[in-house]
């Protein structure tokens, strides 16, 4: 007779005479009486349960409070006290939590604002001593955690030694998690009394998977010893730690929680949840939460929010109380027709009632962005789910206990999934079966994966299961959003002592110039100020590649909050900006941040859907980038499913499969080569799969290394029902990872036709390192189809050489080629050497026709010959140049200088200056300087005036020449100037 049946036996004897009707019952009751609660939607709540404590309590009367994981407090106000001459300094006594805490985050809330905590030296018994920056000695925060035995604060004892109310030298608050926050008279606080929020890392907790007395645990930790216990966001930890419960230091009775022993939990369920939730998922742990907990607080409600916040189920195993975590499970056995006795009933149902059902399901959670207020999860919403429903079904499902959007969308998620799954069963099983699971468990029944919720045994030691329909799909987070970016409220600002602008921003467009062309402009936007003493709105930007060259422009009317310039504005590049405010009178003043703009400059002369080709280039990295695992993953799907549904509608098949392996310690070599042939009523495939694969996992510093060359040719062709389809696919794929580094080199090739699509071929090759989230790649990609081809290179340096010789060069976007004839040109910015006649001669480049956006020119060629020993450093100008600048723009000037030095005897060598001087008004203004050393040459510098004015003035380029060496030198030298802009 099992034990539980004893136990069962004894008490009905007890109570009813023991009968054997009782003893079934109370035997029943006792041990079997297990379920695990699957709907946590809709249930009434008695409060808001979360990680914040929105109000500050007063008095004696208020229950005992804990804190478990990082929350907002605001505590109960423990003492207050006001000293010294005229009151100057306050004091108050903030109880923030019961129990020994972890300490606060660096960072304190009053006045609507966000301060930033800066630590101070201790002056007494207190674990952190803090101020702000921006109130400095007049405001600070001695702060103790709780400990067991932590001192009194000393201080606040003297301050109110002489006062009606005295803080005594006993009140040490030991168990007690408090603050005392002392403020000093300013006028900074002339708002009136702040209320503060404290952000509180909570209760250390004791983990049993790090305590050594454990089975299983391993560390230093010990039940009951508090200097042992961590601090932890680890929901299934809370939980555990609840159901523990926390003791007064001197009563020894629960203070908080329900009291359990560590004998009345299920620590199995325990470990294997806190692993699940430290289990890290896309960079952060699965699960995290922290909720404010009180003494009145139901304990079944507060359990249930920790399940909640795993995705998770109550569980009560033989008595032991334990939980479930969202997570997959491996079924542990297949219940078959062999293991349901014929002579019992079962109960099977598909799918719930549509009352039952939800197809909308919303929530929210503690936004730490938002100052730990709610904020909305992006709602679940599937239209065939309403479709199959017959109307639309909502309710909600807060996560109030969790401050990550990311894990609350991930449990929104699954909440939603689990609802959906609406399969439930009752059904009577074999004694190997019933002595093999337990509840919690999954098993495969009917050809679905099911968790088991209640196992029951009768007097007769039939065993029966309830099921709850479960599947992997419901964890899987492979197509969930992030949760919502929440973007923190700006402080309160007060509108009469702005120092600058608010809001601001800076985008890109285009508008209309002069000539009625698109021309690129950037857009600046603020919020209008209401203050008439801001006159003007004073904007500084600049090219992100030419960061030394800053522009400025002024908005007279900054109460419109915009303005919109295309000045010093080029086209397809970024442009970052910030700001500033003019005043009259004159006060403090200070810049925006600096602000790039999202998108470069418009390229408004591409006649192309830059979008689209953009997305097409993706589409084919992911087509080549894959390739080693979808030859790897159709390896396996082949492998595993040779006889099963891999095949299925060919009625002849031929398979042939090598496998080679060698393993030693954490090294493993494998070759694997599948070929499959098959045919059936209109279909034909043929396969060929090879492999090679080597991983080392080094046992020192756990790192996993392996390379794979993987190769495929395969052959389809379906021609059914009068559609014919069919393909052919060859891919050559290496690939070698160390840690989250990898490199991998691919060449794929495909021909697709279906009567949908069409013809179409396509070849990608591709080389490419990844290192965690970043990867750099070089692609070339060919396709062709039925109504178009192209030829796709994607890299970040293409060079093309002829005879050794780089001959044209295409870096980061910028052309560079030694000659290029082009019979028509349209372009947005041009820079040339010489422009005559409508011809463009640089180095070679012929382009027999120019359209340009706005293009004055202007041109003057002028020859010298000189035939001297030397001119000396005088400079001798050679050429003029009359310029009519409308519009302030920044010309360019080139000049062109053909120099042939002869000497009359002996060695000779000579040094050549050239200067650009601008003349306005009668004024030089010498712009640059250039020098050459060479006997002779031809120098080609280029000359950017950029802080030209508007108006008519001149350029003239000067030169001189100082041969040295030798007697009889002779300077033959003809000089050509030009000068352009936009």
């Amino acid at each position: 007779m099992p034990i539980f049946t004893l136990i069962g036996t004894a008490i009905a004897g007890a109570l009813f005479g023991g009968s054997v009707l009782a003893a079934t019952l109370i035997a029943g009751a006792l041990a079997f009486g297990a379920k695990l609660a699957i709907s946590y939607l809709n249930r009434p709540k008695a409060r808001k349960y979360s990680a914040v404590q929105g109000e500050t309590q007063f008095g004696g009367d208020v229950p005992v409070n804990a804190l478990f994981g990082t929350g907002k407090v605001r505590g109960q106000r423990l003492f207050y006290a006001k000293f010294g001459e005229g009151n100057k300094f306050n004091t108050e006594v903030f109880a923030l939590a019961n129990g020994w805490c972890d300490g606060l985050e660096p960072h304190v809330y009053f006045y609507g604002q966000k301060y930033d905590l800066i630590e101070r030296a201790i002056i007494g018994n207190e674990a952190k001593h803090y101020e702000t920056a921006e109130f400095g000695n007049n405001l600070s925060f001695r702060f103790y955690d709780g400990r067991p035995g932590q001192g009194v604060d000393a201080k606040l004892v003297s301050d109110s030694a002489a006062l009606g109310q005295t803080w005594k030298s006993t009140s040490v608050c030991a168990g007690l998690t408090y603050v005392v926050v002392e403020r000093e008279y300013d006028e900074r606080f002339s708002k009136g009394r702040p209320d503060f929020d404290f952000v509180l890392r909570g209760l250390r907790e004791y983990d049993p998977r790090k305590d050594s007395t454990v089975a299983g645990g391993s560390g230093p930790q010990r039940l009951g010893d508090t200097s042992t216990y961590v601090f932890t966001k680890n929901p299934a930890v809370h939980r555990l730690n609840y159901q523990l419960g926390l003791k007064g230091l001197v009563s020894g009775r629960t203070l908080i929680g329900e009291g359990k022993s560590i004998g009345q939990l299920d620590l199995a369920t325990y470990f294997v949840a806190m692993n699940v939730c430290d289990t890290v998922k896309n960079g952060k742990p699965t699960y995290e939460s922290a909720l404010f907990v009180n003494s009145d607080d139901d304990h079944t409600e507060v359990l249930k929010e920790f399940d909640d916040a795993m995705a998770g189920y109550a569980l009560n195993r033989r008595g032991l109380s334990g939980i479930i975590a969202g997570a997959p499970q491996v079924p542990v056995l297949e219940i078959t027709a062999d293991d349901i006795p014929i002579d019992r009933a079962q109960d099977l149902q598909r799918r719930k009632s549509a009352f039952d059902l939800f197809n909308h399901l919303s929530g929210q959670f503690t936004s730490e962005e938002s100052q730990w207020g709610p904020e909305s999860l992006t709602p679940i919403f599937v239209n065939a789910d309403v479709a199959a429903d017959g109307r639309s079904r909502q309710t909600s499902n807060d996560f109030l206990q969790v401050t990550d959007p990311d894990i609350a969308q991930y449990l929104l998620t699954i909440r939603y999934r689990q609802n959906r799954l609406g399969g439930s069963a009752t059904v009577p099983v074999s004694r190997r079966v019933g002595l093999t699971v337990q509840e919690g468990e999954w098993v495969t029944f009917d050809g679905t994966d099911w968790l088991i919720t209640g196992w029951q045994c009768d007097e007769q030691f039939r065993f029966t299961l309830t099921l709850a329909e479960t599947s992997a799909d419901i964890y899987d987070d492979g197509d969930i959003e992030p949760g919502p970016i929440i973007i923190p409220p700006s402080p309160p600002i007060n509108p009469s002592i702005l120092s600058t602008v608010q809001n601001w921003r800076v985008e890109v467009g285009v508008i209309n110039g002069a000539g009625g062309q698109e021309v690129p402009a950037l857009r600046f936007a603020w919020d209008p100020p209401n203050d008439p003493t801001i006159i003007a709105v004073r904007i500084f930007y600049y090219r992100d590649d030419i960061p030394d060259q800053v522009y400025q422009d002024t908005c007279d009317t900054p109460e419109d909050g915009i303005y919109i310039t295309s000045k010093n504005v080029s086209p397809g590049v970024f442009y970052t900006a910030r700001a500033t405010i003019t005043t009259v009178p004159d006060r403090f003043k200070t810049f925006t941040p600096w602000l790039t703009t999202a998108d470069v400059t418009g390229n408004t002369f591409y006649p192309i859907d830059l979008g689209q080709l953009a997305q097409d280039v993706k589409d084919f990295q992911a087509w080549t980038g894959n390739a080693v695992r979808d030859v790897l993953e159709q390896l396996q799907a082949v492998s595993t499913n040779s006889a099963g549904n891999y095949l299925v509608g060919f009625s002849d098949k031929q398979e042939l499969r090598r496998e080679l392996r060698s393993a030693t310690d954490g090294a493993v070599a494998l070759f694997t080569e599948e070929i499959i042939t098959a045919t059936g009523p209109g279909s034909a495939l043929a396969l060929k799969i090879e492999a090679l694969e080597a991983t080392v996992n080094d046992p020192v510093t756990g790192v996993v290394a392996s390379s794979t060359a993987v190769s495929l040719l395969s052959t389809t062709v379906s021609a059914q029902g009068g559609t014919i389809a069919a393909n052919a696919s060859a891919i050559i794929a290496l690939q070698t990872t160390i840690g989250d580094v990898s490199a991998g080199s691919t060449f794929r090739m495909g021909t697709d036709y279906t009567p949908a699509a069409g013809w179409s071929s396509r070849i990608g090759i591709e080389a490419r390192v990844t290192s965690g989230s970043t990867f750099r790649s070089s692609g070339l990609y060919i396709e062709a189809t039925a109504s178009a081809s192209r030829i796709v290179l994607d890299t970040d340096q293409f060079v093309i050489v002829t005879g050794g010789v780089v001959t044209a060069l295409f870096d980061a976007g910028t052309a560079f080629i030694a000659n290029a004839r082009i019979r028509n040109l349209t372009a947005g910015n041009i820079t040339a050497n010489s422009l005559n006649a409508g011809v463009v001669l640089q180095n070679g480049t012929v382009i027999t026709d120019l359209i340009a956006g706005n293009a004055i020119t202007d041109w003057d060629n002028q020859a010298f010959l000189l035939s001297t020993g030397a001119n000396g450093p005088s400079f001798v100008t050679r050429v003029t140049i009359t310029v009519n600048n409308t519009g302030a723009i920044p010309p360019l000037v080139f000049a062109r200088m053909n120099s042939v030095y002869t000497a009359g005897g002996g060695s000779s060598s000579a040094t050549v200056n050239m200067r650009l001087v601008r003349t306005v008004g009668g004024v030089d203004t010498v712009l640059r300087s250039v020098t050459y050393n060479s006997n002779s040459g031809v120098y080609e510098p280029v000359f950017l005036d950029a802080s030209a004015p508007a108006g008519t003035f001149t350029y003239r380029i000067d030169t001189n020449h100082t041969p040295a060496g030798g007697a009889g030198i002779t300077i033959d030298c003809s000089v050509t100037a030009n000068w352009w802009k936009k």
